[in-house]
């Protein structure tokens, strides 16, 4: 007996990515279940840390000195390390063979267009940061810094280019590393938008159900404080750029006043939804931000900052590398007594933190808005673009700053020394003609940034918190209501050096959370060749085979 030439084995089913359990709504309430015992761990947990925070702030702050002490100390290596591995990730999905995998199958549609995209990317990941580091970093860093020696024009190349270095590739890889693996586990193989659901298959099967608790934990901490403490940090700010229009001094009145309005404006955005909130919020912070960029560029010094634009570049993209690796070995050798005396533990490995601290929220929300793109299209979506737009930003508004500060004896060193949010307002003050209209619009995006941050984080907090079920309105808007009572229970009570220690802390609890971003990227490249096998196994079994003797 034999088979014809035109015969083919029967096919090989097609793999499918939702799960089939004969024993679903038996898996459903033990979900269920893991979630109200998270969402009741995460209140017992941030009410006990905000009241121990407020109780005792000297206690608190000496030991979160402590701790970011030990992790300057003994693992800047791994933050280095960490920060390569992310780049060589994104490098390798950008180029390689799973490049043209779509997010959603083969048939996906992009949800938006390219600018509401990138506007959203950049609404949720560092728009409220940058306004206001593209000026301090470079005005704190243009005396001498690692690599740059002091005593001539190099610290000044070294200053931006360092800043580009911490708010451009390096920070976004660390936000696409994370937002690629929740996307391809939630629009790939139909798991729900957590952390659980990318990382837990990799665990033996009797831990998955405690791990997974413990790492969905661990992102609604990360989010839920550092939401608050950047509120309370945006408040500050925003009363900073409206002293500076009117005149009218800070005061606790006015930044509850403050937190309240934009609270209520975040609750109408989410309400909408992403299309008809975040999405449009974010086009207007875009809009806004080319009109602050293109008026400081044209009104400034523009020979300065053209011929600063090309030789920060160069600085940078020359020094990469040696930037990427520095680890400050010398005082690992010798060992430090504080943070205070390490370099890195001022920026490096902080701002490292703070990106992995804050990569649960953007990740997911970035993941969310991303069907249809494919990997390789995402990656470079997610790192490259963000990173050019970043360095325009800050060699226009930080080269801006630099040339007025050496300009006027120092003014805007002098106002950054006081308060790092009044630096690009003393700095726009500057500018002829129209530095009071860009005071306004300024303030404007200090407002709509956060509004952004704060709805991109709200939408995913509720996907961790929201047993796999779509949140509804009225549970995203509580979750804004009770970000905004938080913030301001922090203000009153403990004021700013307390929102400074707990942000601070939430920072430095990123160590253990690289751990589990770490073991999300090898769960996330074993399911890519998984799907691979699986389709190189389809496609294998409806290939005609040749004629020949069956035995």
């Amino acid at each position: 007996m034999t088979l014809s030439k035109n015969e083919t084995r029967p096919a090989v089913p097609a793999v499918k990515h939702v799960d089939l359990n004969p024993s679903e709504p038996q898996e459903e309430k033990k979900r269920r279940v893991d979630d109200l015992v998270i969402k009741v761990a995460a209140i017992v947990l941030v009410v006990s840390i905000l009241t121990f925070a407020v109780a005792v702030p000297d206690g608190t702050a000496t030991a979160i000195g402590a701790a970011r002490t030990f992790v300057t100390e003994y693992f800047t290596w791994f933050f280095v390390a960490f920060s390569a591995l992310a780049l060589g990730v994104c490098g390798w999905l950008a180029f390689g063979r799973f490049r043209h995998i779509r997010l959603g199958g083969p048939d996906a549609k992009p949800q938006y267009g390219k600018f509401a995209w990138y506007s959203m990317l950049f609404a949720c990941g560092q728009g409220i940061g940058l306004i206001f580091w593209s000026v301090a970093e470079p005005i704190m860093l243009k005396e001498e810094n690692p690599l740059f020696p002091a005593g001539s024009a190099s610290p000044v190349d070294g200053a931006m280019a360092w800043s580009y270095f911490h708010w451009g590739l390096t920070a976004w890889a660390m936000y696409g590393i994370v937002a690629i693996c929740l996307a391809y586990s939630h629009h790939n193989l139909g798991k729900k938008l957590t952390f659980r659901d990318a990382v837990v298959d990799i665990f033996p099967r009797k831990s998955r159900r405690g791990a997974g608790m413990v790492i969905e934990l661990l992102a609604i901490l990360a989010t839920v404080l550092g939401l608050s403490t950047s509120f309370g940090f945006a408040t500050l700010q925003f009363t900073s750029g409206i002293s500076a229009i009117t005149g009218i001094h800070a005061s606790a009145p006015l930044w509850i006043a403050i937190i309240v309005a934009l609270g209520a404006l975040t609750a109408g955005s989410v309400f909408f939804g992403i299309s008809k909130g975040m999405k449009r919020i974010s086009e207007i912070n875009s809009v806004l931000s080319i009109v602050l960029l293109v008026a400081v560029f044209a009104f400034g010094p523009i020979i300065y900052l053209a011929s600063t634009l090309s030789q920060t570049f160069g600085a940078f993209f020359q020094n990469f590398l040696a930037m990427s690796l520095w680890t400050d070995s010398g005082i690992a050798a010798e060992g430090i007594g504080s943070w205070q005396d390490s370099w890195n533990g001022w920026w490096t490995v902080f701002i490292w933190c703070w990106v992995i601290a804050f990569s649960p929220f953007v990740g997911a929300f970035i993941a969310r808005i991303s069907r249809g793109r494919t990997i390789g299209e995402f990656v470079l979506g997610v790192t490259v673009v963000p990173s050019l737009i970043v360095m325009i930003w800050i060699g226009v508004i930080g080269g801006a700053a630099l040339y007025y500060d050496n300009a006027n004896q120092g003014t805007i060193a002098d106002a950054v020394a006081q308060d790092t949010s009044q630096g690009l307002f003393v700095m726009l003050e500057y500018i002829p003609a129209v530095g009071t209209i860009l005071l306004v619009v300024a303030t404007i995006l200090v407002a709509t940034y956060y509004i952004t941050s704060l709805d991109s984080g709200v939408h995913a907090l509720a996907e961790f918190v929201s047993s796999g079920r779509t949140p509804s309105k009225l549970f995203r808007v509580v979750l804004v209501a009770s970000i905004v009572a938080i913030t301001v229970a922090l203000l009153t009570l403990g004021g700013t050096s307390v929102i400074d220690t707990v942000q601070t802390g939430t920072i430095i609890g990123a160590f253990p959370f690289a751990f589990v971003i770490i073991i999300m990227v090898v769960n996330f490249v074993k399911r890519l060749r998984r799907g691979e096998s699986a389709q190189v196994q389809a496609a294998a079994a409806e290939q005609p085979i040749e004629e020949q003797p069956i035995k």
